[in-house]
C-alpha cells in the first residue's frame, strides 16, 4: 500500500518521463492536484510532501476546504468544474485559477465581482476540443471571439486554454485531440501572445498531453485514490 507522498512522487516521475520523452523540460508542466471529493486532511498531507496547486470541481465543497486550510496560505486554488452564473461570485472571491470559462457571460460576472484588491483571476477558456453535445465548452470556432472579449477585462489575466477530450485508451486518438487544442492556442497566441498554458491530461492520458504541450496536468485518481 502506497502513501500519499509516494503516490505524488510517482507523479511527478511520470511526468518527468513523459516530457523527456517529448523533449521537454520537466519545469515546464505543473502538477495540478484534484482533490475533488476528498476531505481536507488529504489536501494537507499532500502540502506536507511538497504540492502546492490543487483543483476543485464542487465550489461549495470547495469552499469549506479552502476555510479549512486558511493556515496553509500559500496554497493556489485552481477551479477546474462547471460554473453556473450565480455562483461566480464566490469564485470570484476565492480562487487564483478558473479553468471552466466557456462563455461571455461567465467572464463578465467573474471579471465583475472579483475583489479589487485581488491580483488578477487568472482564466482558461474551455473548450469542447472532441464536439461531445454532453460537455461543457466553447468550439474552436467560438474561440477567437471570446478570447478578444475576455483579454479586455481588467480583472482577469488570460492565460490559455482547458479541454477534457473524449475519453480514449488509444494513445493515438489521446494525442490527436490534444494536438487540435495546442494547435488552437498557438492560432490565438498571435493576437493575445501572453497565452501560455495547456490546461490538458489527466490520470489516464497525462502521458499523450504532455507530448501534445500541455504545461498543466489535472491529476486526481494517480495521488489520491478512485473517488469516494
Amino acid at each position: 500500500m502506497t502513501t500519499l507522498a509516494e503516490r505524488l512522487t510517482q507523479a511527478h516521475t511520470r511526468i518527468d518521463n513523459a516530457a523527456k520523452a517529448a523533449n521537454r523540460a520537466p519545469d515546464e508542466i505543473m502538477l495540478l492536484a484534484v482533490s475533488k471529493t476528498k476531505p481536507a486532511g488529504m489536501i494537507a498531507e499532500a502540502y506536507a510532501a511538497g504540492c502546492r496547486n490543487f483543483g476543485e470541481n464542487y465550489l461549495q465543497e470547495a469552499l469549506d476546504k479552502v476555510a479549512e486550510l486558511t493556515d496553509k496560505n500559500d496554497i493556489v486554488w485552481h477551479f477546474i468544474g462547471p460554473l453556473q452564473s450565480n455562483k461566480t461570485r464566490p469564485a470570484a472571491e476565492t480562487f487564483a485559477w478558473v479553468h471552466t470559462v466557456d462563455r461571455l457571460k461567465i467572464a463578465q460576472r467573474l471579471n465583475d465581482q472579483r475583489p479589487p484588491a485581488m491580483a488578477a483571476l487568472n482564466v482558461c477558456l474551455q473548450v469542447n476540443i472532441s464536439n461531445e453535445p454532453s460537455k461543457s465548452g466553447v468550439s474552436v470556432a467560438e474561440l477567437p471571439q471570446l478570447a478578444d472579449a475576455v483579454s479586455k477585462m481588467p480583472n482577469l489575466r488570460l492565460r490559455g486554454l482547458m479541454a477534457i477530450p473524449a475519453e480514449s485508451d488509444d494513445p493515438l486518438e489521446q494525442r490527436s485531440a490534444f494536438a487540435a487544442l495546442r494547435h488552437a492556442l498557438t492560432e490565438l497566441q498571435q493576437q493575445h501572445p501572453q497565452m501560455d498554458t495547456l490546461s490538458m491530461g489527466m490520470s489516464g492520458d497525462m502521458d499523450a498531453a504532455i507530448l501534445e504541450g500541455s504545461t498543466m496536468v489535472r491529476i486526481g485518481t494517480a495521488i489520491f485514490g478512485t473517488r469516494t
